[in-house]
């Protein structure tokens, strides 16, 4: 049997190599309520639509859980043609940009050094919590490579941590300290379109605090390239409600201790 990623699921139906089969209830453990996602007729339908043709022109999709497919498909409202496209592009990419597996540490080396991207705690639905701070990523010299594998690296160490039927994140981007020597915008276009294509379903809400003024000129040329779902999932945070609108989804005793809370840091190499 291939085990089934991310899913922490009861099955009113048994599963076979990672698929599901009838109904499912995926259940996220948290430590204030559960969140019940069920997955409907119409998407096990299309999931099989999906996998049925993938499967032909990329074999290597069979080792795809469902639940992956499930998000591609939400990510393009269920439209199976689109969601396909979008999933076999994912794959093409995946096999070229990590073709002997995982982004390493020593891949790494110069964005690491930044000291610029953390984990810390869940928010009150079990959801891992990523800190960004702008204020410290600075263009590099030798262009968008390693700061490309650098994302991957974040997305792929985030997802891994994981608790079994948690598929999304939450992120804090403080900007504080933020300036023109950090308004490297093809890398946050890059980050974005990463995020966006290959990770679909996988941001449940992103903060932006203390955003200063000189940014939104910045902003102006990101955002268009936003997709609307995730725009959606954008919150700019009034630099005076930062820790009661953040407490509105995560626990203070889930929060850095930079905003009130009581967690330390940890660094995304450290998870």
């Amino acid at each position: 049997k291939r085990k089934l990623r991310n899913s922490n699921s009861f099955f009113i139906k048994r599963k076979k190599k990672g698929r599901l089969r009838m109904e499912t209830v995926l259940n996220v453990n948290a430590s204030t309520r559960v969140a019940n996602d069920v997955v409907t007729e119409t998407e096990l339908n299309k999931i099989r639509l999906v996998r049925a043709f993938v499967e032909t022109q990329d074999p290597s999709s069979k080792e795809e859980d469902d639940l992956m497919i499930r998000r591609f498909l939400r990510a393009r409202d269920l439209d199976v043609g689109k969601a396909s496209a979008m999933f076999l592009k994912y794959l093409k990419w995946r096999h070229s940009f990590v073709p002997n597996g995982p982004i390493s540490l020593s891949q790494v080396t110069n964005e690491i050094a930044d000291d610029k991207v953390f984990v810390q705690g869940h928010d009150k639905i079990g959801r891992p919590i990523l800190v960004v701070f702008g204020g410290k990523h600075f263009q590099k010299k030798d262009g968008l490579e390693e700061f490309k594998r650098f994302v991957v690296y974040i997305l792929d160490k985030l997802c891994a941590s994981m608790a079994d039927g948690q598929e999304k994140f939450v992120c804090i981007v403080e900007l504080k300290g933020w300036g023109y020597s950090n308004s490297d915008v093809r890398a946050y276009i890059t980050g974005l379109s990463i995020l966006q294509d290959y990770y679909p379903e996988r941001l449940e809400k992103l903060f932006i605090l203390h955003a200063p003024y000189i940014f939104m000129k910045v902003w102006k040329m990101i955002y268009p390239f936003i997709d609307n779902k995730t725009r959606k999932k954008m919150v700019f945070v009034e630099n005076k409600k930062v820790k009661s609108t953040l407490e509105e989804d995560i626990d203070e005793n889930q929060l850095p201790e930079i905003y009130g809370g009581k967690l330390q840091l940890v660094a995304i190499q450290d998870i």
